[in-house]
C-alpha cells in the first residue's frame, strides 16, 4: 500500500459464493485525528479497479456501512468507509449523534478536511484506480458526499442516499468535477421542496451533470432496515425503494466507468 497513513489491524475473508471478497480494518490519520476505516475488496482480481469511498449516516461507521462495502466488493470495486468522527467515537443515541453531526454540518472545512483524507487513503490504495473513484453516501454521509465534490477533490461521481442537500456557499459547485446522482423519498419530511429546488439551481448554474429521484411513498433512512417500518416516525425502511436506489447506483456506475 503507498499510503504510509495506513495501517491493517484485522484480516478476513468474506463468506460469499466465490469466498473471495478480503476486508479490513484499517487505521488511517486525519490531522492529529486517528480514524478507523473499513476496506473491501475481491482478492482474486488482478490490477487496479474503480475504488468507491463509503460515508456513514449519522451515527458513525457500522456494520450497515460495512455491509454496503462488502456489496460493492462483490460487484468489482475497491470499497472503503470513512470514520468521520474518529477512532472509538461511536454514538449510543440520536443526541449524541447529533451533537457529532452537528459539528460537521456548521463547520464544512472540517468535514471537507476530514472526507478528504478518507478519499485520499483510498486513491493511494494500490488496486484504486485513481481516476476512476466514487463517493456514496447515506443521511448525513450524503451530505458530505456533496462536500466532497464542492470541495473540488477529483472523484469522478457522487450518489446521496435520502440526504440533505444543503450547500453553505452553493458558488462552490463550480468546483464540481464529476457527475452527481441524487436517491431520496419523494415524502422525506427532512428535504423540503425548497431545498429540492435550491439544489438543482445550484447544480444548474454550475454546469454540473446530475440527476435527482425521488421514490414514491418512501421517507427519511429509506435504504436502512434498522429504522424500522412506521412512516409516521419520518424515516422507514422501504424495500422497493432500497432496490432500486441500489440498482440506479450500480447503473451509474457503469456509465461512469465505461
Amino acid at each position: 500500500m503507498k499510503s504510509a497513513l495506513a495501517l491493517m489491524l484485522s484480516l478476513a475473508f468474506i463468506s460469499t459464493a466465490s469466498g473471495k471478497v478480503v476486508t479490513q480494518t484499517i487505521e488511517y490519520r486525519s490531522g492529529d485525528r486517528t480514524c478507523e476505516g473499513y476496506l473491501a475488496y475481491d482478492d482474486s482480481t488482478a490490477g487496479q479497479r474503480p475504488g468507491v469511498l463509503v460515508v456513514h449516516q449519522w451515527m458513525g461507521l457500522t456494520d450497515y456501512e460495512k455491509s454496503r462495502c462488502e456489496q460493492l466488493a462483490q460487484l468489482g470495486y475497491v470499497a472503503f468507509a470513512a470514520d468521520l468522527y474518529g477512532q472509538g467515537v461511536r454514538p449510543d443515541s440520536p443526541q449524541s449523534a447529533g451533537a457529532q453531526a452537528g459539528q460537521f454540518k456548521g463547520d464544512p472545512s472540517l468535514t471537507r478536511r476530514h472526507v478528504g483524507a478518507a478519499f485520499d487513503w483510498l486513491t493511494q490504495h494500490e488496486r484504486v484506480d485513481p481516476a476512476k473513484t466514487a463517493a456514496i453516501g447515506y443521511c448525513f454521509g450524503g451530505w458530505v458526499c456533496l462536500e466532497l465534490a464542492r470541495s473540488g477533490k477529483d472523484v469522478a461521481g457522487v450518489v446521496g442516499f435520502h440526504t440533505g442537500l444543503d450547500a453553505s456557499n452553493p458558488d462552490d459547485a463550480q468546483n464540481i468535477k464529476g457527475r452527481v446522482l441524487i436517491l431520496n423519498g419523494a415524502d422525506d419530511p427532512h428535504v423540503s421542496p425548497e431545498s429540492v429546488a435550491a439544489f438543482i439551481k445550484e447544480m444548474t448554474d454550475a454546469g454540473v451533470k446530475y440527476e435527482y429521484v425521488a421514490y414514491e411513498d418512501a421517507v427519511h433512512a429509506f435504504t436502512q432496515p434498522m429504522a424500522g417500518d412506521d412512516k409516521a416516525k419520518g424515516a422507514a425502511y422501504n424495500e422497493a425503494a432500497d432496490k432500486r436506489s441500489w440498482d440506479a447506483m450500480k447503473r451509474f456506475f457503469v456509465d461512469l466507468f465505461k
